[in-house]
This record gives structure tokens, C-alpha cells and sequence, in this order.
């Protein structure tokens, strides 16, 4: 039986009901799309994994900025009077007073909290920009289209393709038809911006011209994996819920998807839920992999310890620095118990990267009360 989820992401392969989209810079000399794109989980049909030197494309971060097409993701546009309160009604993050600009992103849950949708956000003006895979557009419009009723808002599909900037000069990049400057980004700062479809090969031609090099999706994905930010079609599932992946949640003065602090919205209780009375039973993490294993594992294989399924691996990446390198979503149960493996017939050895193990979730003032409810007893 086909799960809500899997209708909900719908086949990897289907962008929209128009012909897959095929970005201009495919056809820069060397450039490769992932093998096997449109079955793949990750988001990566379409544009350039790589220029014909991977490993060279995330080491040119040394030496200046470079520019990832991620022209593939699809941008609606949220507009009208009554667009910021229409939004926070309905997403987990707090818009509703985001009058000047704001740049974060924000999910959709159901009921129960489990990420149905997670889209980069852009509001300035009132006026609101969502990014977010193809394959999630259908029926995140149609979600949003549904829950208009009375509200004064208009929802409309553009044709922007988004450009990532990836830097570690800390250099604002403008053009285009607005600039997301992504945060928790800090080592490179990654600034997303939103170009025409129709101008991609010009922006990118005059960001080279002016000292810049193309990167591939692949160098971006490197970048991603070590930030600890999911995919959602390839590193979370169908249980998934904020808390499992901490770059989501707001914390500290950095902004990921999940406000704490707003009303309520759709899966609201369980992130409240989990945020004041416990831990999420599985989380996110950075893995090193084997780089002497001679069959690399991929997306969906399982994570055993001691010969126990504990989790499943997303993002597989080879890193410049780390060699290959993975997200996987694992049991807590199973952190710091031992050796991980991966795979079943050519298993390979895993550990995980203490640094992506977050330092900070939260004081848990919901558990603190009720402790000191049964100390009266």
C-alpha cells in the first residue's frame, strides 16, 4: 500500500505536468547531471552536479565565491494584505509581523507534526517568495490554495530559478529579484538568489567574469551535509518530526524553520510537546563513512550497531576535506554505544561526527514542572 507520504512527494521523477526542466549551464563544457537524476531522492534533476572536477569545484571555496545552480527549485509568490498573517496561520514559522525583510524557511506539518513540506523563505514588503524541490510544489499550492477562504491573498507560480553564492569572504551578493541570505550559514555564508529562468546563463556569466567560479550541485551538497540541513525526500521520512533535525528548530538567535514562540498552526503540539516535556526518539547526524570501502553505500540503507537496525542513511557525499560523508537519521539509543555499519552484503564502517551532535535542545520547562508536581507528593 502506498503510503500519504509517498503521494504526498509524488515520484521523484515528475516535476509538474510541463516538460522537466532543463537548466541552460547543462550545457557548459563538462557539465554532468547526477547519474540517475530522476530516480534519485535527492533534489538534483535538471541542473549540473558537477563542471568535471567535483573535488576542484568545493576546493575553489579557498579562493573565492562560487555559484551553484539550483535553478531546478520552483519559487510561488505569496502576496496581498493579508499574506504574512495567511502564512503564519499555516506554517511553523512567525511571519506574521515579518514587514521588512525576512529570510529563513519554514515547514508544513500534519496533524500529528510529521514534515510534510520545508520551503525557503524570502518576505519583504509583505510581499512573500516560498522555495522548495519541484517535486513538492503541486501539492504545497494546493495545500496553500485550500486554506485561502476569505483571506486577501494571491498565490502565484513564478518562473525564478534560484543561483546559490557560496562564500567565504562574507561579501553581500546583489541582482536578481531578491537575495536570501540563508542563516546558520557562516563557513561559507550562502546567500540564495532568485534570478528568471531566462537569465540564469547571463548572471552566471558575468559572476564569473568578475572573478567567481561555477561549482556543482554536488559542492553545494558537500556544504549541506555538514551544515547538518535535510533534504527532505532523502534524509527524513515519513515519521520525521522538526525536533529529529536541530538545524531546524530556532534556537540561540539562529533562525531555521520552526519559530517556538508563535501560535498555533497545524502539528503545533508536538513541537511544543517535545520541545517542553522530552528529546525526539531519532536525530539527525553527521557520518564518516569507510573511504576504503569498495562499494559505497546509498540513500535508504540501514544503520546497524551490534547488528541492530538503528537508523537509515540520507545524503551520501564524497567531502574535499572528509572524503565521504553522510546524514543519517539514528535511534538516540544508539549514540555513543559503539561502532556504526552500513549496508547489508558489502557493509560499511561509520562514525558519527561528534560536532554534529547538538550542544543545546532546549531546557525542558514542562519536564522541570512536572518533577517538582511529584516531588510534592
Amino acid at each position: 500500500m502506498i503510503s500519504d507520504y509517498a503521494r504526498m512527494i509524488g515520484p521523484v521523477n515528475v516535476t509538474s505536468a510541463e516538460n522537466p526542466y532543463r537548466s541552460p549551464l547543462l550545457q557548459r563544457p563538462g557539465a554532468v547531471e547526477l547519474p540517475d537524476a530522476a530516480t534519485s531522492p535527492l533534489d538534483a534533476r535538471g541542473v549540473a552536479w558537477h563542471y568535471g572536477d567535483p573535488l576542484g569545484e568545493q576546493r575553489a571555496l579557498s579562493s573565492g565565491p562560487v555559484l551553484v545552480d539550483r535553478s531546478h527549485r520552483r519559487v510561488l509568490r505569496v502576496s496581498g494584505p493579508d499574506a504574512p498573517a495567511f502564512l503564519n496561520n499555516l506554517l511553523s514559522q512567525k511571519l506574521d509581523d515579518a514587514t521588512s525583510a525576512f529570510t529563513g524557511s519554514a515547514l508544513d506539518l500534519d496533524m500529528q507534526g510529521h514534515i510534510l513540506h520545508h520551503v525557503g523563505v524570502h518576505g519583504e514588503g509583505g510581499t512573500f517568495h516560498l522555495d522548495m524541490p519541484a517535486t513538492q510544489l503541486p501539492t504545497f499550492e494546493d495545500f496553500l490554495r485550500r486554506m485561502v477562504f476569505w483571506s486577501d491573498v494571491e498565490i502565484t507560480r513564478t518562473d525564478l530559478g534560484i543561483l546559490t553564492v557560496l562564500t567565504r569572504s562574507g561579501e553581500a551578493h546583489a541582482g536578481g529579484a531578491y537575495v536570501r541570505v540563508v542563516p546558520g550559514w557562516d563557513d561559507p555564508r550562502r546567500f540564495d538568489v532568485a534570478v528568471e529562468r531566462g537569465a540564469v546563463s547571463e548572471y552566471a556569466e558575468e559572476f564569473v567574469r568578475t572573478g567567481g567560479r561555477l561549482a556543482g550541485l554536488m559542492a553545494f551538497t558537500a556544504e549541506r551535509v555538514r551544515a547538518g540541513e535535510p533534504e527532505l525526500g532523502a534524509d527524513l521520512d515519513e515519521k520525521s518530526i522538526p525536533h529529529e533535525a536541530p538545524a531546524l528548530i530556532n534556537r540561540g538567535g539562529r533562525i531555521g524553520a520552526v519559530h517556538l514562540d508563535k501560535g498555533c498552526y497545524r502539528g503545533q503540539e508536538t513541537v511544543a510537546r517535545v520541545e517542553n516535556l522530552g528529546r525526539s526518539p531519532r536525530l539527525l547526524v553527521l557520518l564518516h563513512l569507510d573511504g576504503s570501502a569498495p562499494v559505497e553505500p546509498t540513500t535508504g540503507s540501514e544503520v546497524t550497531l551490534g547488528g541492530r537496525v538503528v537508523g537509515r542513511l540520507g545524503t551520501v557525499v564524497h567531502d574535499a576535506d572528509y572524503g565521504p560523508v553522510a546524514l543519517a537519521l539514528l535511534k538516540r539509543s544508539a549514540i555513543g554505544r559503539g561502532d556504526l555499519t552500513v549496508g547489508g552484503e558489502a557493509p560499511v564502517s561509520a562514525s558519527i561526527d561528534p560536532d554534529s551532535l547538538p550542544a543545546d535542545e532546549g531546557e525542558k520547562a514542562g519536564r522541570r514542572a512536572v518533577e517538582k508536581l511529584r516531588g510534592h507528593r
